[in-house]
This record gives structure tokens, C-alpha cells and sequence, in this order.
């Protein structure tokens, strides 16, 4: 295991300036078949698809998906070698690993099961909001999740919802209220 730095007197991550988390990786055993997946199921928009080197010098592709109005894309990677392919599906040893947000819950529950998503629970309501267990192509979990303060309208702004999943853009004229209560999810 790898040990921590100190890190140096008087250093912040404030003076980087902005810091985000770009995009996450999702092991696929098929680049098509993902593709058509998070675009055609999950309506996600298709951000890149370009050809690409392995570090070896092998072809391979550079696909990255991205929710509608969502920051931080998915890169798609096809599993190369035993290892990787091993970890087709699995990324996350069973557990819900990846949460997709929506502002409408039943809308994009109804429009992912006619898509054929195969949902492993049944929607429910918890502290941290409305919720689903769905798997990926390749049989990763997911939570598809509304927040309990769009479940109550305390995050309802005046820009309606877009997207094929009832994602919204965000309003950008005035500020969300804040929320009463924090709901914490458990790990």
C-alpha cells in the first residue's frame, strides 16, 4: 500500500483553481454494444469516438459517453487481456458502483424499462431518495436516483426538464434554495 506525502506547509487544493473529476472508466467486452447501451438506452450523448494506441502500440479506440447535461463522462474501454476482461461487469465486486441522478424519477424509470434496462429492485423510497438497482450491459450496478429535495420541490427551478432521462440543465438565473437536511447515503 502506498503511503500519503506531507504535504507542504501552508499548500491548498484552493490554489489549483477549479478541480473536477473529468471522466471514470467502464470496463466494456464490446465497444459498439456499450455504445449503443448508453446512448440508445440510457440516452446518454456520444462525446467522443476516435481511433486510439494502446501503450504497446495496439489500435483501440477512445470512446467517451456523458449524460445529457451531465460533467463527468464515461470512458468506455474495451477489456484487453485477461485481467481487464476479468473485470468485465464487476468493477465494483457486486456493489452499486455508478448513481444516476435524475429529476424525474418515473419518467426516466418507465422510458429505461421500455428501453430494455433490467432493473434488479423494485423502485423505492429512502432517506437519500427515490431509487433503483439497474445493470449495464455488462453487468455493472447502478442506482438510478432522484434527491429527496427534488422528491420535496425544494430543488425545482424555473428551466424545465431536458433530456431523455427527465435531466435537467441546471438552472443558471437564481440560486437553488438550500436544503433543511442533509440525506446521507449509506456505503
Amino acid at each position: 500500500m502506498r503511503r500519503f506525502l506531507r504535504v507542504a506547509a501552508g499548500f491548498s487544493w484552493r490554489t489549483l483553481g477549479r478541480v473536477r473529476l473529468d471522466k471514470i472508466a467502464i470496463i466494456v467486452d464490446d465497444y459498439d454494444r456499450a455504445i449503443a447501451f448508453f446512448t440508445g438506452a440510457l440516452g446518454f450523448d456520444l462525446v467522443e469516438d476516435s481511433p486510439s494506441l494502446t501503450n504497446d502500440g495496439r489500435p483501440k479506440r477512445w470512446v467517451v459517453v456523458r449524460p445529457p447535461g451531465g460533467g463527468t463522462g464515461i470512458l468506455l474501454a474495451e477489456a484487453d487481456g485477461g485481467r481487464q476482461a476479468a473485470a468485465v461487469g464487476n468493477q465494483t465486486a457486486g456493489r452499486v458502483g455508478f448513481f444516476l441522478e435524475v429529476d424525474d424519477f418515473d419518467a426516466a424509470y418507465q422510458r429505461m424499462t421500455a428501453a430494455g434496462v433490467e432493473f434488479v429492485t423494485a423502485p423505492r423510497t429512502e432517506p437519500y431518495g427515490r431509487v433503483a438497482v439497474f445493470t449495464d450491459i455488462v453487468g455493472n450496478r447502478w442506482d438510478l436516483l432522484m434527491s429527496p429535495l427534488v422528491l420535496s420541490g425544494a430543488a425545482r427551478c424555473c428551466r424545465p426538464a431536458v433530456g431523455p432521462l427527465g435531466t435537467s440543465a441546471g438552472c443558471t438565473g437564481h440560486p437553488q434554495r438550500a436544503p433543511t437536511a442533509t440525506a446521507v447515503r449509506p456505503v
